[in-house]
């Protein structure tokens, strides 16, 4: 721009040096409709050049905007001069040159205009004043401006007039400011004055709506000050108080309004305005709670005038009465004393209905309706206690008590635990704002009363933090507040509450908010054998977890950079890492999870040890020593069932060349069978007759076939086996068919007799069996085994006696021919 102007004023100077006079007329000029214009407005702009004018003689001329050349310029008539006109549609620069130069030349600037384009002053709103009774007086106005900006130098100012004392003051305004402050001098606090801004530029002036008010009706007073703050009545308090210093002078009605709250909760109750308040006198409040102490706090305006800040909070106690209402209350039994003694802790909690009515309130626990010294269990001024009772007992008594007297007895029944239905499971997740879900599974039993949700600090082991809900049957959620401390465990148990008692309790952990643990615990190498490796680490202590355990991840790695991922057992806190080489050194992080967040440990350094040769030589020798023992016992094993086998298959038999029926007694064939062979009947006792026969001559087959045939029934055997005519052929000893026969006596049992065959055959070197005879007084005797020679016959009878032979008087054989 300033090199334009340079431009211009060269080239007017060289013209007029060229004239040669002291005429210092231009010879040229740029004429536009306006030099201030709307933004968008069109602008009409001519240069005139003097004809007269030398050094301009025979040259054309063209407009530019700024660096721009503009179109469209027409030549039009103008007397002894030239005269060029170009129409602007819109104008949309803020500021801008328009010059007239040679056409051949362009850098010839032989005259030249400045255009500024912008807005009427923006509407002016929101005008709004307030006054300031503090220890500088003043009135401060405040406005907004409409967009957009004017684009152009606006001047404002703010006028005021008192129409009672007829004052009117204008304050011019800095620019751009949107606010002022009107010096005490310039206004009257009861007076009403009009507050006025008006804005004035090239485009035009604009002016906010007139504002009339009473400059100490705008006032924000300083926060008053109670005085003094007492009980008057039961559930009233009587209140003075004053305004501040600044403000003592003020002597008309005021606003004031008051709230409340106890000292246990947390939340202001205010109270109804009082439109017409003085200082220095008592206002009242009614309606209160009895023997509470309660804080106050007051704020005071005039009129419409803002609110002032509250004052300072100052407390009181109401006068005092007897508790009324009931408490909640919360009893199980928590251990048997000797003596037919239950252990009881009892919690108790307000109702809504209860009101303690008084300070230094205490509870008395008690086993009669009527409070006294007998009956008496507890006294405490907290909120749970532990005593004794019968086991019999049913129910106890709770009373509260203050200065004033005491409540009615809260009844508290006994419930004693039973081992009824648990709840299936319970689950606790954060809820938000301090507090946790807690969510559980129905207990589908018709005795079922209700539940009770118990939750603690497990941090903390003061009984005095416990608190518990009461949830009804038809309920399965409940949210826990507190609020609970983030990042703390808590243990919630929910207990089913029966007709006849209260089932076992269901018990999680919860956080209300989780984090990222503390710290992490420290790797330790447990196990180190080729090719694997046990890594372990202790439990996070619980005040440094900061939320539910969710995973341990170990992250290792080698010299290949190339990691790997381990998770490890939230309750076994250790992993087995397989596949290793042995000749790699690894190096291993370990990650812990909870809900909130994730921490990394410190980094540890493992290798796999490689088996050494004493390793080596201990494991050969171990497996040797234990397929040495194998061997033994399958050696062992094996003999021993050959010698059971061998007596399944081949039973012991008497021989009868070298036995005789009066010797087998218990000792003297005991010794037959192995000791170990329990599982066999003891061959002692026989219990059949077993006929040997071995390949006989022809002709002889009628005989053994009517034998067999008539020897189904031996149950009543009355005459000698030996010589029978049914077994033709057995008493000759050149024979070649043996019989023997095996009689066994069961004990216990009547005797038996089995007839048995066998193809085994006797020894062949031993001798033909003895003849034994029956002895019998009236029939003679009869041959038993083998040949039977008559001059035998008186021998045998003298010498065996049927006493001789008890266990062969069942073998007495009649004929029944």
């Amino acid at each position: 721009m300033a090199a334009a102007w340079m431009s211009v004023l060269v080239v007017m100077a060289v013209v007029n040096a060229a004239e040669g006079g002291d005429d210092r007329r231009p010879c040229a000029s740029v004429h536009a409709s306006s030099s201030v214009v709307t933004v968008g407005s069109p602008v009409t702009v001519t240069c005139v050049v003097d004809d007269d004018c030398p050094a301009l003689a025979g040259h054309q001329v063209q407009l530019r905007l700024g660096d721009r050349v503009l179109p469209g310029v027409i030549p039009v008539a103008n007397g002894s001069a030239r005269a060029y006109r170009l129409l602007i549609p819109a104008f949309n620069h803020s500021r801008a040159t328009l010059t007239c130069c040679l056409r051949d030349a362009p850098s010839h600037i032989i005259a030249g205009l400045e255009i500024q384009a912008g807005y009427p002053p923006p509407a002016l709103r929101n005008l709004s004043c307030q006054a300031n009774l503090s220890a500088h007086e003043s009135l401060t106005c405040k406005w907004e401006a409409s967009l957009p900006d004017s684009h152009l130098p606006t001047k404002y100012t703010l006028h005021t007039h008192i129409g009672d004392l007829k004052w009117s003051h204008a304050y011019e305004l800095p620019p751009g400011v949107r606010s002022y402050t009107i010096p005490r001098a310039g206004f009257v606090f009861f007076s009403e004055m009009e507050i006025y801004v008006k804005g004035v530029n090239a485009l035009g002036e604009t002016s906010s709506a007139r504002l009339a008010l009473e400059p100490v009706s705008s006032a924000k007073f300083d926060p008053p000050k109670i005085v003094k703050l007492q009980a008057w009545r039961p559930g009233c308090l009587r209140l003075k108080w004053e305004f501040s210093q600044f403000q003592d002078w003020m002597r008309d009605f005021v606003s004031l309004e008051v709230r409340l709250k106890t000292e246990s909760s947390g939340s202001w109750t205010e109270r109804p305005i009082l439109d017409r308040a003085m200082p220095q006198r008592y206002v009242y409040q009614c309606g209160l709670l009895h023997g509470t102490r309660y804080v106050a706090q007051i704020r005071v305006r005039y009129q419409q005038s803002p609110w002032s800040e509250w004052s300072g909070g100052r407390p009181a106690f109401t006068l005092e009465t007897a508790p009324t209402g009931a408490l909640h209350t919360w009893m199980r039994v928590t251990g048997h004393l000797l003596h037919n003694q239950l252990q009881m802790l009892l919690f108790w909690k307000p109702s809504a209905r209860f009101r303690a009515n008084g300070r230094n309130l205490s509870y008395v626990v008690s086993a009669l309706r009527t409070l006294n010294k007998r009956g008496k269990l507890c006294a405490t001024a907290g909120s749970h206690c532990t005593f004794h009772v019968p086991r019999k007992a049913r129910k106890v008594y709770l009373v509260a008590l203050n200065a004033a007297g005491r409540s009615s007895p809260t009844s508290v029944p006994i419930y004693r635990p039973i081992a009824g239905e648990t709840i299936p499971e319970v689950r606790a997740a954060a809820a938000g704002n301090g507090s946790v879900l807690v969510r559980w599974e129905d207990v589908p039993s018709p005795a079922l009363i209700d539940y009770i949700v118990e939750w603690r600090p497990l941090l903390n082991n003061d009984l005095s933090l416990v608190r518990f809900e009461t949830a009804r049957r038809n309920l399965s959620t409940l949210i826990v507040t507190g609020p609970l401390e983030p990042y703390k465990p808590y243990g919630i148990s929910v207990y089913p509450r029966f007709k006849e008692g209260i089932g076992p309790p269901r018990t999680v952990h919860a956080y209300s908010l989780q984090k990222a643990p503390s710290e992490v615990p420290k790797i330790r190498i447990k196990k180190n054998w080729q090719y694997h490796v046990e890594l372990s680490w202790d439990e996070i202590p619980l005040d440094r977890r900061n939320g539910i355990i969710q995973s341990y991840k170990l992250f290792y790695w080698d010299e290949t950079r190339r990691v790997h991922v381990a998770t490890g057992d939230p309750q076994e806190r250790k992993v087995v890492l397989t596949g290793l080489n042995s000749w790699s050194v690894y190096d291993a992080v370990l990650m812990v999870s909870t809900y909130g967040g994730s921490r990394n440990g410190s980094m540890v350094h493992f290798d796999i040890k490689e088996m050494d040769p004493v390793s080596s030589v201990i494991i050969v020798l171990a497996t040797c020593a234990f397929l040495c023992l194998l061997i033994i016992f399958l050696v062992k094993t094996c003999s021993s069932e050959h010698n059971r086998l061998k007596v399944r298959f081949w039973p012991d038999v008497p021989d009868p060349a070298n036995s005789s029926i009066k010797s087998w007694t218990s000792e003297s064939t005991q010794d037959i069978r192995s000791s170990w062979d329990f599982e066999e009947p003891n061959p002692i006792y026989l219990s059949h007759l077993s006929f040997l026969e071995l390949p006989r001559k022809p002709g002889k087959e009628e005989d053994v076939t009517a034998w067999l045939n008539n020897a189904e029934d031996t149950s009543d055997l009355g005459e000698s086996i030996c010589g029978s005519p049914f077994l033709p052929g057995l008493a000759s000893s050149n024979g070649d068919s043996v019989p023997y026969a095996t009689v066994i006596f069961p004990a216990p049992h009547p005797h038996e007799y089995l007839r048995s065959e066998s193809t085994q055959p006797l020894l062949g070197s031993e001798e033909s069996p003895k003849c034994y005879q029956n002895v019998d007084a009236s029939e003679g005797s009869q041959c038993f085994f083998g040949p039977c020679r008559p001059e035998e016959e008186d021998n045998a009878a003298a010498a065996i006696q049927w006493e001789d032979f008890p266990f062969l008087r069942a073998l007495a054989m009649n004929d029944t021919q």
